[in-house]
């Protein structure tokens, strides 16, 4: 197998994780209308939809993992000698064996996605005990006709959001591919990536430091559908 060979399948797998994340976003989509229908009966399906957010953040992982060992051997195998391409696949399992060996899955609940479920489900049920079911019916068209409340414009792009996240330290939102890409280019320019919110005095955004905001894309959404309806 030649290296641009093993290169493409590493890009194969990354859109595989734009897929990944994509489908999380939707069972929390789900479970966050499981919870708001106040059913104690849906209970059970919240706690499986969890589970389910928790197997596609382990494969989440997994792929990172996997991917980070790869590049790490075939740089090395780049610098040998050819025949070294023949212990490229055997490498490459027992490297990554070895670190997912050392992982454990109670590290999951930290994962972005992860937390952005609990989060969200958390919210919602604290809301549900302090609003009558009438009012909770009328929560998208309560959403879209009060988001002059709300900023769904990403600072960086100026449009509006479609994945949003929130920045845990200074508690501004963007739109996700637009402040990686920030971050990256930032990065690699040697400089740190100041928060792009006019008058914000964050001057060093990282990855870390964001969160997926579930709610807020679900009061973009709301926002949309009420748009197409009238």
């Amino acid at each position: 197998m030649s290296l641009s060979a093993v290169h493409g399948t590493l890009s194969s797998l990354k859109s595989c994780q734009a897929d990944i994340g994509t489908g999380m976003d939707i069972v929390t989509d789900v479970a966050i209308d499981l919870a708001e229908a106040q059913d104690e009966a849906l209970n059970p399906g919240i706690r499986e939809l969890e589970a389910m957010v928790l197997e596609c953040a382990k494969l989440d992982r997994d792929i990172n993992y996997f991917v980070d060992v790869v590049q790490r051997v075939t740089t090395e195998v780049a610098q040998q000698q050819p025949e070294a391409m023949f212990s490229l696949s055997a490498r490459v399992k027992e490297q990554f064996t070895e670190r997912i060996a050392a992982l454990s899955d109670a590290d999951l609940h930290h994962h972005q996605k992860v937390v952005a479920f609990k989060e969200s489900i958390g919210n919602v049920l604290n809301q549900v005990t302090h609003e009558s079911p009438e009012n909770m019916e009328n929560l998208d068209e309560d959403i879209a006709v009060t988001q002059s409340q709300y900023n769904f414009t990403c600072p960086l792009t100026q449009v509006e959001m479609v994945n949003p996240v929130k920045n845990k330290k200074c508690n501004h939102h963007y739109d996700e591919g637009a402040i990686l890409g920030l971050i990256k280019t930032k990065h690699s320019q040697k400089k740190k990536c100041c928060c792009p919110v006019v008058g914000c005095g964050n001057t060093d955004v990282k990855v870390s430091d964001l969160a997926p905001d579930q709610m807020l894309r679900r009061k973009i959404q709301a926002q949309k559908r009420h748009k197409k309806q009238t």
